[in-house]
């Protein structure tokens, strides 16, 4: 594999200051850990169409279901991971689930990101 010559550093040279500040700001393992696992959670396109899905309107699994061309128990179970993640949350009318995105930060992460692939 073949190394981008553009993007190295033509001489080694460290900035202690620099690095002193980073690190004294470094975020904990744990921290970075469950970041890590949200964004992997977000790296499935079925997931990511059913977040888009909820950021339009609540939904049930049965329209979410044919919004997606899915079978209700495929949709269900990504929902699971969804609120595992605590990116949806829902609630019950009778017999049925309504499913939404958990809160502002969910649907601004998630404008967000639709924003930087559309750049």
């Amino acid at each position: 594999m073949s190394k981008d010559k553009q993007t190295e550093c033509e001489v080694f040279q460290e900035h202690p200051e620099t690095i002193k500040t980073v690190a004294a700001a470094m975020v904990g393992a744990a921290e970075l850990g469950e970041v890590a696992e949200l964004f992997k959670v977000l790296g499935d396109a079925t997931r990511v169409k059913i977040l888009y899905s909820l950021s339009q309107a609540e939904l049930c699994v049965c329209d979410l279901s044919r919004v997606l061309g899915m079978s209700v128990s495929a949709v269900s179970h990504q929902l699971r991971v969804l609120r595992a993640a605590r990116l949806v949350a829902y609630r019950k009318e009778g017999k049925m689930a309504f499913y939404r995105l958990n809160d502002d930060h969910v649907r601004t992460l998630f404008q967000q990101a639709l924003d930087h692939v559309r750049e």
